[in-house]
């Protein structure tokens, strides 16, 4: 984006409520225009190439062609960010995996409009300067070799056994704008008997459990929602809920996750780096801690302070970053010991766990 100038917005809803709630929303904004609307993705599709638009928000949900196959028919050819949003609904996870940059839940009553709007706005901005990440097809070409070389990586890795050192390892990962998926790509390359690890996901509240969900059924290990005093064991990701912070306890020679109420910490909760910084304070044994992509700098600061207690830390490269801002953060202040790509951190983090 060219310094000051206003960030162009297409709205595209068939609700007449909601575009018009969106678009008074968003015009306040000063760094924002909007630049017209659509009323279904038909019209989106005739109004994008004459509207110019720098970011388009979308409903999940609409009459004819949905928000879903919208996205994975037009931005392999048309690369442009869009924000989905949505009702409580888990077809928002396959929007994202169609290549949508990010979304925000509906507001439910004209309380929560404000900070809808406040959250959309914000979205919009980040957005503006994020790299769209189109989904693969499903069908790799013989002709390519460097794609069938991807497909092949992306199987899980067989288990680690029973190695008495990767019964003593705790694993943080953290991730914002576009991690939803990058956080998949990682998971799904690792073994069923994985270290004990704990996900913040900076996410609107509700949607956690579903992403859970979705990680547990695409995934070997279980992956669940964490509650208030789970113990962390091999073979078990726990996902941080949402508007709690997540914070490692030590009991003894045992570890589990607090989920709490609290302020918020670099301006999130849950907190990446109130993850990380409990893990750099109260874990013992060995600690890894990976940071994926996202707008901001929320994780830096704790994976510097695991580092330094002795924790290999992993960050996303900037080319395979949706958002390279925490990444980069961290890399910049030396918190990270290793970068590698969203599909290579699996791989990175399995090589260091076998040579423990």
């Amino acid at each position: 984006m060219i310094p000051g100038k206003k960030i162009r917005v297409l709205v595209v809803d068939d609700s007449l409520l909601a575009r018009s709630m969106i678009i008074k929303g968003l015009s306040a904004h000063p760094r924002i225009e909007v630049v017209g609307f659509a009323i279904n993705t038909l019209d989106a599709k005739r109004k994008i190439p004459a509207l110019t638009p720098d970011v388009v928000t979308m409903d999940v949900e609409m009459p004819g062609q949905n928000g879903i196959e919208f996205l994975k028919e037009y931005l392999p050819t048309n690369p442009i960010p869009v924000i989905l949003v949505s009702s409580l609904n888990l077809k928002v996870f396959d929007a994202l995996a169609a290549g949508a940059v990010d979304f925000v839940r509906k507001p439910t009553t004209e309380d929560t409009q404000a900070a809808f709007i406040t959250a959309l706005a914000q979205k919009v901005l980040v957005a503006s300067m994020s790299r769209v990440r189109v989904a693969r097809p499903a069908a790799v070409s013989a002709a390519s070799a460097a794609g069938a070389a991807a497909a092949a990586t992306a199987a899980p890795a067989g288990p680690l056994g029973a190695s008495p050192a990767l019964n003593s390892v705790v694993i943080g990962l953290g991730a914002s704008t576009g991690g939803t998926e990058a956080t998949l790509e990682v998971m799904k390359r690792l073994p069923a008997d994985i270290p004990p690890m704990v996900i913040v996901q900076h996410m609107p509240k509700g949607f956690t459990a579903m992403y859970a969900n979705r990680l547990n059924n695409l995934c070997q290990m279980e992956v669940r929602e964490a509650k208030n005093g789970d113990e962390l064991r091999r073979g078990l990701a726990l996902v941080a809920p949402a508007d709690l912070q997540a914070r490692i306890v030590r009991i003894g020679d045992k570890y589990t996750v607090s989920c709490t109420p609290g302020e918020k910490v670099s301006g999130h909760r849950p907190s990446v780096d109130a993850l990380f910084q409990s893990m750099s304070e109260v874990v013992r044994c060995k600690m890894v801690g990976i940071i994926m992509t996202g707008m901001g700098q929320d994780g830096a600061a704790g994976l510097l302070a695991m580092r330094r207690r002795g924790a290999y830390t992993i960050g996303q490269d900037q080319e395979s970053s949706v958002v390279y801002g925490m990444p980069k953060v961290a890399h910049d202040i030396g918190a990270v010991c290793t970068q590698a790509p969203c599909e290579g951190v699996a791989s990175v983090l399995l090589r260091h766990l076998k040579s423990l």
